[in-house]
């Protein structure tokens, strides 16, 4: 079975490609305001290629000139963790309070943080 995702395959052969729901792969957007500001989700587009992504990503979430760097992942090529890995997978970093800001002074005179 050929894969929807292959940069490789031409529009045809992904269309042939395309789920019984008739519906293109999901992409995942992320965006970029400004020079040095990370990247953030924005939304999701449908599309057959990463091209296509982009382009349909720009028509959608770049339109109105607040953006200058667009990201496009496949869906289906993210990792999550689940609700029910809450507690054991972030547990081990509730251990360490010195982690918390709490336990730290700013010295006089220091702004801005």
């Amino acid at each position: 079975m050929a894969d929807p995702l292959d940069p490789a395959q031409s529009v045809a052969e992904q269309a042939a490609t395309i789920p019984g729901d008739g519906q293109w792969p999901v992409w995942e957007v992320f965006t970029q305001s400004e020079e040095g500001a990370p990247h953030e989700h924005a939304g999701s587009v449908h599309a057959t290629d990463a091209e296509h992504a982009l382009q349909n990503a720009r028509d959608v979430y770049a339109r109105r000139g607040e953006v200058i760097s667009l990201w496009v992942v496949p869906s289906a090529a993210i990792t999550a963790s689940t609700r029910g890995d809450a507690g054991p997978f972030f547990d081990p970093g509730a251990d360490k309070a010195y982690r918390h800001p709490q336990f730290y002074k700013v010295p006089r005179g220091v702004r801005g943080l």
